[in-house]
């Protein structure tokens, strides 16, 4: 057998016990005794309660160790951790130190750079001194520039601050004058709510001790409701006075015009062009144009389809003047009416009544369809409803449209007798009528009518021009 120094087995022991972890935990520092039983058999010897530890004690003092590993093990990792933030800011210190090396001023730079090139000239000698003199003096000329530059920096840096601080201070200024006239303000609110206080209280003392003063106010009350009826009496006779004198003026300019407007300026009429003499013009060599214009003559438009020598008005002319142009040989003769056109008596309250109704229904004729004469003058029925217009005869309907923006309902731009009792209706395109009514009034009523409920289903109002 190997004989084993006694230094060798110390170190052996002393390997065996640094490979076991410390952290493990054992129930007992000694092996348990066992001895031979029956038929060879090994058995335990039972320990004595006395000496082992329970197995609550086991579990608290393994938890408190567990605890003391888990600090270690976190103070571990907070060490290694500032060790790397350590490292990182030396890194960093070293890159601030470099970059201040870098960051040194241009003049000090531009200093060692001609000591470098005046310490190389003296080595040089022929056409490379040249270079080296002439670079010093480029040298020297870029310091004087960049002292220059440095001190129109300060110079700026200067006024900058000093605009700043101006209008720091005028910042202030202005907010105290904004603060004191707020104050002033607050202050003469306070006094005006002071005074409207005080009249208010002396007012009701007045009531409270003056009996009269409720008679007195309804009578102030009466003199100026009386008042306000003068003054609308007073402006209804001033505008009837300025459209007499604009009816005065227009005749006085119709007298020197070569043509002249026959029939009542109405509702219900019918204006025919006629020549006041007979050296005016030819009207059949002629073109026309009629136009509506408001009174003040600020507004001007054109009426579509209205060329010919007669033109019966419809409700859109009321309270507005019509106007005729006529050109012959280049030259422009215009024609305008006295006055403003005027509604027919009884119409507005006859409209009235039929709006009350879901319909109105009135007798035409078809004297057209689609621009060509009807053969048959049979009486058909003219529906206007709120939503819908249907041209009918009996049970038969010829035509039912609903309101849309491409309808159109009009007079007629006629120059026939007819003309102002007759309307143009284009139901859709391509299927248009001519209606004629049996008076003035159920024509001008069903185109009044007509637009007004094309205005309800939010459309703007049915066209009032007439495209053939």
């Amino acid at each position: 057998m190997t004989k084993i120094s006694p230094e060798i087995e110390e170190d052996v022991q002393a390997e065996s016990l640094l490979s076991v972890s410390a952290d493990v935990s054992f129930s007992s520092n000694c092996f348990p005794k066992y001895k031979l039983g029956p038929e060879n058999q090994i058995v335990e010897e039972s320990k004595e309660d006395s000496k082992g530890l329970s197995l609550k004690e086991v579990v608290e003092k393994e938890t408190v160790q567990l605890s003391e590993q888990h600090k270690r093990l976190s103070v571990r990792d907070l060490a290694s951790k500032f060790d790397k933030n350590l490292t990182a800011a030396a890194k960093l210190a070293d890159e601030a130190k470099l970059r201040d090396v870098a960051s040194l001023e241009g003049h000090v730079l531009l200093k060692k750079l001609r000591d470098a090139l005046e310490a190389l000239r003296g080595r040089m000698a022929g056409r490379t001194k040249e270079d080296v003199e002439k670079a010093i003096s480029l040298v020297e000329a870029l310091a004087v520039k960049l002292t220059q530059n440095e001190g129109e920096l300060i110079q700026e840096k200067f006024e900058v601050k000093k605009l700043a601080n101006f209008l720091k201070q005028a910042s202030e200024d202005a907010k105290k004058l904004v603060n004191q006239e707020k104050s002033f303000a607050c202050a003469e609110i306070e006094s005006a709510r002071a005074v409207v206080q005080r009249f208010g209280e002396a007012l009701e003392e007045e009531e409270k001790n003056s009996p009269k003063s409720k008679t007195q106010v309804m009578d102030m009350e009466h003199e100026l409701l009386a008042l306000r009826t003068q003054i609308r009496e007073k402006s209804v006779l001033s505008l009837k006075i300025q459209k007499e004198l604009a009816m005065n003026k227009r005749a006085e300019e119709n007298k020197s015009c070569l043509y002249v407007f026959d029939g009542s300026e109405a509702l219900g009429s019918h204006l025919r062009i006629r020549p006041r003499s007979d050296t005016a013009p030819s009207l059949s060599k002629c073109s026309i144009q009629w136009y509506r214009v408001s009174l003040d003559g600020s507004q001007k438009e054109i009426i579509s389809g209205a060329s010919k020598l007669a033109y019966a008005p419809e409700p859109l002319d009321v309270g507005r003047v019509l106007q005729a142009d006529i050109l012959s040989n280049g030259q422009k003769i215009t024609v305008t009416s006295a006055g403003p056109i005027e509604s027919a008596a009884g119409l507005g309250s006859y409209v009235e009544t039929l709006l009350r109704k879901s319909s109105s229904e009135f007798n035409v004729v078809i004297s057209q369809m689609n621009g060509q004469d009807y053969s048959s003058h049979s009486n058909h029925c003219f529906n206007v409803g709120k939503l819908r217009i249907k041209l009918c005869r009996g049970w038969i309907t010829k035509s039912r449209e609903i309101y849309h923006t491409s309808m159109q309902l009009c007079g007629v731009r006629g120059d026939g007798n007819a003309a102002a009792k007759s309307l143009f209706w284009q139901a859709r395109k391509g299927l248009s009528y001519v209606l004629t009514f049996e008076s003035e009034k159920e024509r001008n009523a069903a185109i009044m009518i007509a637009r007004k409920h094309a205005l309800d289903c939010n459309h703007l109002s049915i066209s009032a021009n007439q495209t053939n």
